[in-house]
C-alpha cells in the first residue's frame, strides 16, 4: 500500500491503537502531529487520528478504518476467520475502546504528576500555532481536559475508587491471560488486542501513575504492550486457539454487568433527546454523564455483527453471552436510531467519537 498520512498526537489513545495495527500489518505510514480540525477539508473534526490516503480521501474512526484496511490487505487477518471468534473479538474491542476510556482519562488528569507531565507534552506538541504564553496554554489545556473528560464523564470523588477498580480488574484479567500465551486469542494479535492497546499503550503504559501500577502488579501486561508494538505480521508464526477461551470469562462478565448497561442508559438518553443521564454501576452512582451519539452506534453495530452471523453460530454466541450476562442488555433498548453513518460510508465519513488526549 502507498504511504498513509496519520494526523494524531504521540500521546493519543486511539492514535496509539491505530499505529500498532499499521506497524503489525507493515502498512507504511507517516504520523504528523497536527490537530485534525486545522486540516483542509476536515472542518469540525476534532478526533484523533485521521488518515489521509494517497488518493486524497480522508478516514476517521479507528474501528471502521481497521475493518476497511483489512479488505485491502487481508492477510494475515486480525479479524478472525472463525465467525464466533470474530464476533467476540469485536465485542472485546468495543469494550476496551469505550469502557476503559474513563479510567484512562481519570489517571491522566486526576493526579498532579500525570496532569503536569501531559499538559506540558500537549502544549509542546500541538499548540505551537496558538499565540499565548506557554504557562497559560498549559493551564487552559488542563482545565479543558478536566472539565470535558472528567467532570463531563462522571469522574468525581464518589466514583473515583470504582473507576480505578475498572483498570485494576483489567490488569488482573489480562495478567492471567498473558501468563499463558502471548496474545488474547493465541499466538498472534487480533482485533481484541488492538482494542486493549488503545488504553494500555499511550495512557496506562505511559502515564506515571497507571504505568507504575502496571509494572508492579501486572508485568505480563507491560511486556504484552511492548510485544504488541514490536509485532510484525511477516515475522508472526503463531496460531489461534479454538473457540472463545474460558479465561475471557471475567472480561465478558464485566461487559455484561458494566459496559452494556452503560450503553443502554446512554441509548435511552439519546432516544429521549437528553444531553445528560445518570447511571448506577455496581452500586456506584454516576451523575450527569454526557450522552454520546457515537456510543449508540456502538450498540447498534454490536447487534448488527451478531445478526450477520450464520444461524448456528448465532445460537452458540447467544449461549455464551447468556452465561456472562451479556445477552439481555445487548437487546434491552430497541429502536435506537443513532443516525450515524446511515449510508454505510465509514470510515470515509466524519466520525462522532468522544475523544481526547
Amino acid at each position: 500500500m502507498e504511504l498513509l498520512r496519520i494526523y494524531g498526537s504521540e500521546i493519543s489513545y486511539f492514535t496509539g491503537k491505530f499505529e500498532a495495527y499499521l506497524r503489525y500489518k507493515e502498512i507504511p505510514y507517516e504520523r504528523i502531529s497536527r490537530p485534525p480540525m486545522r486540516l483542509p477539508g476536515l472542518k469540525g473534526i476534532a478526533q484523533m487520528p485521521v488518515a489521509e490516503l494517497a488518493d486524497g480521501r480522508w478516514m476517521t474512526d479507528t474501528t471502521p478504518m481497521i475493518e476497511w484496511l483489512e479488505t485491502q490487505r487481508p492477510e494475515p487477518a486480525v479479524i478472525p476467520r472463525d465467525p464466533l471468534q470474530a464476533f467476540f473479538s469485536r465485542l472485546l474491542e468495543d469494550y476496551a475502546d469505550e469502557w476503559l476510556w474513563r479510567p484512562a482519562m481519570h489517571y491522566r488528569w486526576s493526579y498532579a504528576a500525570d496532569r503536569n507531565l501531559l499538559r506540558r507534552k500537549i502544549v509542546a506538541e500541538l499548540t505551537g500555532h496558538v499565540p499565548l504564553p506557554v504557562f497559560l496554554k498549559r493551564q487552559l489545556v488542563s482545565t479543558r481536559q478536566r472539565v470535558i473528560y472528567m467532570r463531563g464523564d462522571g469522574v468525581t470523588r464518589s466514583t473515583w475508587n470504582h473507576i480505578e477498580c475498572i483498570y485494576l480488574e483489567s490488569l488482573r484479567q489480562l495478567q492471567a491471560i498473558f501468563q499463558d500465551r502471548p496474545f488474547l486469542l493465541g499466538g498472534v494479535p487480533t482485533l481484541a488486542d488492538f482494542g486493549f492497546m488503545a488504553s494500555m499503550f499511550r495512557h496506562f503504559g505511559h502515564d506515571p501513575t497507571p504505568s507504575t501500577l502496571m509494572r508492579d502488579t501486572a508485568p505480563e501486561v507491560y511486556e504484552w504492550v511492548a510485544r504488541m508494538w514490536n509485532a510484525r505480521a511477516s515475522q508472526s508464526r503463531g496460531e489461534l486457539l479454538p473457540g472463545v477461551p474460558d479465561d475471557w470469562g471475567p472480561i465478558l462478565d464485566q461487559i455484561g454487568s458494566q459496559y452494556l448497561p452503560h450503553l443502554n442508559a446512554n441509548a435511552v438518553a439519546w432516544k429521549q433527546r437528553r444531553k445528560r443521564f445518570d447511571l448506577e454501576i455496581d452500586g456506584v452512582g454516576y451523575q450527569r454523564l454526557r450522552t454520546s451519539r457515537y456510543r449508540v452506534w456502538c450498540l447498534e453495530r454490536l447487534r448488527q455483527h451478531h445478526e450477520a452471523l450464520p444461524e448456528p453460530v448465532q445460537q452458540k454466541a447467544r449461549i455464551l453471552l447468556e452465561e456472562h450476562g451479556c445477552w439481555e442488555p445487548l437487546w434491552r433498548v430497541r429502536d435506537t436510531a443513532s443516525g450515524v453513518d446511515p449510508e454505510g460510508n465509514a470510515p470515509f465519513a466524519p466520525g462522532h467519537s468522544m475523544t481526547g488526549l
